[in-house]
């Protein structure tokens, strides 16, 4: 049974995300803090930092660029399965591709199988040339161990491409890494070597017994909480995890009836004093920050348009003539209010950060964002 909402401010929710998505509780290791939000969404678009960098930087102490991926892969040769804590792949039923911990594994076998069934040139059943070519490519990786689409003399193209051109061996190896046949092993230039899923996960947890739909739902539900800490719920999703959640109602807020997890309220509630609130911020509450486009605070534009009257979409997507704010335009957390965005470039030739655009709401300044960014990509302004 659901236990009665509670009320808050938008002030009182604000100051509570900042706090439950890390951002004023920065945690020392990736571990931890895929361990907190569940996942991390990886994105291979380097404007000024890729995605999964610009998400974490913000949450774990000292991060560097690369963190995640020498996390997941080691620094320069593919870690052994014993020695890994976590691994690349989709969230079910998508094409979003993130990190998890191991703990995810259970829940994915399912929509593995689901994608050997449909049509999709990206991530559905093998074509008749796909399915003539799997066996050769699975042989030559279990022989020689991780391998990427260039380590295969094979010249030959893909009938049909999602993202452009692609060779036969790409969308071929592209495919069994979405069908769990092959996962990713390592990264050279953020460049994809694939090997056979033993050599990846460690055997104790490919062993697991595959979760149960209705337990992979529920897994799916709760885990768009930990993500996002304060989210709404379909229906089908707030049945499933009605024991484990907590409805919040925002005054003032035109919103959809919003949910944190249970084990959040006490967080939640002490958010409501910023006088004490303020004293577990491990950094100065008005300190301007940049965060990533995806960034859990941001996720769900309804959300973040009631409770931060913050209208933003990520607009790399966007044809160049509709984009409002550019290309990679990344918002400016102040405090407890979105300031604003700016849209920055890294010249790495140049070593240098160029800002392309900024917009930000008169009396707060983002200099000293952009210096901090700067300083994380290693380049001048």
């Amino acid at each position: 049974m659901l236990p009665a909402p509670l009320q808050v401010s938008p002030a009182t929710a604000r100051r509570f995300m900042r706090q439950a998505l890390l951002l004023d509780a920065v945690v020392p290791t990736v571990g931890a803090a895929l361990a907190h939000h569940g996942f991390v969404q990886i994105d291979p678009i380097n404007v000024c930092g890729r995605m999964h960098d610009l998400i974490l930087r913000n949450r774990v102490r000292g991060y560097r660029e690369g963190d995640l991926m020498r996390h997941l892969h080691g620094e320069t040769t593919a870690l052994p399965a014993a020695e890994r804590r976590a691994f690349e792949h989709h969230l079910p039923d998508t094409g979003v591709l993130v990190a998890f911990p191991f703990e995810a594994w259970p829940h994915l076998p399912a929509a593995m199988r689901d994608r050997t069934k449909r049509t999709s040139a990206w991530s559905g059943r093998l074509t008749p040339r796909e399915r003539a070519l799997a066996p050769e490519l699975l042989a030559e990786i279990a022989a020689r161990g991780p391998l990427g689409s260039e380590d295969f003399d094979d010249a030959r193209r893909a009938h049909r491409s999602v993202w452009g051109a692609s060779s036969l061996v790409k969308s071929t190896l592209q495919k069994l890494f979405f069908h769990g046949r092959l996962l990713i092993a390592q990264r050279v230039s953020h460049r994809r070597r694939y090997d056979l899923p033993e050599r990846v996960i460690p055997r104790a947890v490919l062993g697991q017994p595959e979760a149960s739909a209705p337990a992979t739902a529920r897994w799916m539900a709760l885990l768009k909480l930990r993500q996002r800490r304060l989210a709404a719920l379909k229906r089908r999703e707030l049945m499933l995890v009605t024991d484990f959640v907590q409805p919040v109602v925002i005054e003032g807020a035109d919103c959809p009836p919003l949910y944190c997890l249970r084990e959040d309220t006490a967080l939640l509630l002490a958010a409501s004093d910023p006088a004490t609130f303020n004293l577990r911020l491990s950094t100065p509450a008005a300190e301007p920050r940049l965060l990533a486009p995806l960034d859990p605070l941001i996720y769900d534009r309804r959300v973040t348009a009631a409770l931060w009257g913050f209208d933003y979409t990520w607009e790399v997507y966007t044809p160049p003539a509709k984009r409002t704010r550019g290309y990679y335009a990344l918002p400016i957390l102040a405090g407890t209010e979105l300031v604003g965005h700016i849209d920055p470039k890294a010249d790495r030739p140049k070593k240098k950060l160029v800002v392309v655009s900024r917009r930000v709401r008169r009396g707060h300044q983002a200099a000293p964002a952009i210096r901090e960014l700067s300083t994380f990509l290693g380049l001048r302004l």
